[in-house]
């Protein structure tokens, strides 16, 4: 029986944000570098916040922003990080989703088939390989190669349940996926032009080789209108590949009660498809719908960012980072390959 589980998940990633240190050495180190007054904190940072919402800031600008904060004046809001980014980025997608003719996207979809299956088995099993060969604990090992292979965080969240994870094991794979993360933001799309990459070609690259939805929709939507189109409707359908891989992860770890979290506003980002595909009088909301998700998408970015802190790079370690970035190495250059020789 599937059924969605949140509680030990939100737990483990809740901590990676906060990352207490023992009481012993709370006083001495900070996971910033300047220290003020928690009020002017939140002053800084709900500035910041604001001015994400304008026209001025793009998502890979307002990612920067974050992790300035984080890492010069400090997060005071670090317990919500994750419910709110959680949040933000499913309304975000699915308002995208009044943007697009579910035509054309169950086309690219059909068109990224092919790439996923072979991409998520590829990766696996290579990710499998690096863990032993690294001698990585093969927890971590597996969380950080499904992050890899399927979606970012949403599926160590669906796969940290299945294998019984520790709260380590689960921080330090979230730590490897949100780092390379983003940095794929800022990469893939100066790659992407210095290449030459239509908007169909970088629209399937960046959804099969970024990790997480959120940077794969910034990457895209900067882009081009068409390449957030594909690389959106790719990655969800990607996302929903965490269910049989979830239930292959139970036998392999020996887990019968397997719990599994399922992104269910994926359904929501269909139907707005076909809202805004059968529904004539939609046109007149849509652009609107489509102007403030593409603000929460800035919001969800400077977040995610605002939660990547120095304590936070440093409990990560060298060989999950390293296994991390041959995976995502992999999983870029194949796919790229692939896209531009064989599609």
């Amino acid at each position: 029986m599937i059924i969605a589980s949140k509680t030990n998940y939100t737990q483990q990633v809740n901590n990676i944000f906060r990352l207490k240190a023992p009481q012993n050495t709370i006083q001495k180190e900070v996971p910033y570098y300047f220290k003020i007054k928690k009020r002017n904190q939140r002053i800084i940072f709900i500035l910041l916040l604001l001015f994400c919402t304008t026209s001025l800031v793009s998502p890979p600008i307002a990612l920067l922003l974050g992790l300035i904060v984080a890492n010069l004046s400090g997060h005071p809001f670090l317990s919500l990080n994750h419910k709110a980014t959680h949040i933000l980025l499913q309304f975000s997608v699915v308002g995208l989703g009044f943007g697009m003719n579910v035509n054309n996207a169950f086309l690219a979809g059909k068109e990224g088939f092919f790439f996923t299956i072979v991409s998520i088995i590829s990766t696996l099993i290579l990710g499998s390989l690096l863990g032993k060969w690294f001698i990585i604990d093969k927890k971590t090992s597996h969380l950080i190669s499904c992050g890899t292979a399927i979606c970012g965080g949403s599926a160590i969240a669906a796969i940290a349940p299945v294998i019984k994870s520790d709260e380590k094991q689960t921080s330090v794979a979230l730590g490897v996926i949100f780092i390379l993360n983003s940095v794929a933001l800022f990469l893939f799309p100066v790659a992407g032009h210095w290449l030459g990459l239509s908007q169909k070609e970088f629209g399937l690259w960046c959804a099969i080789a970024i990790h997480d939805t959120s940077s794969v929709v910034g990457a895209a939507n900067k882009y081009g209108f068409e390449a957030l189109q594909i690389a959106t409707t790719v990655k969800l359908a990607r996302a929903l590949w965490i269910i049989p891989i979830a239930l292959i992860t139970s036998v392999v770890f020996k887990n019968e009660s397997i719990k599994i979290k399922i992104p269910y506003f994926i359904g929501l980002f269909i139907l707005a498809m076909l809202i805004n595909t059968y529904v004539p009088k939609a046109v007149l909301i849509a652009p609107y719908l489509v102007s403030i998700a593409k603000t929460g998408l800035s919001l969800t970015l400077f977040l995610i960012g605002a939660g990547l802190n120095r304590r936070i790079l440093k409990t990560v370690g060298f060989k999950p980072l390293f296994q991390g970035i041959l995976l995502w190495g992999f999983i870029a250059i194949a796919s790229l390959v692939a896209i531009m020789y064989f599609n």
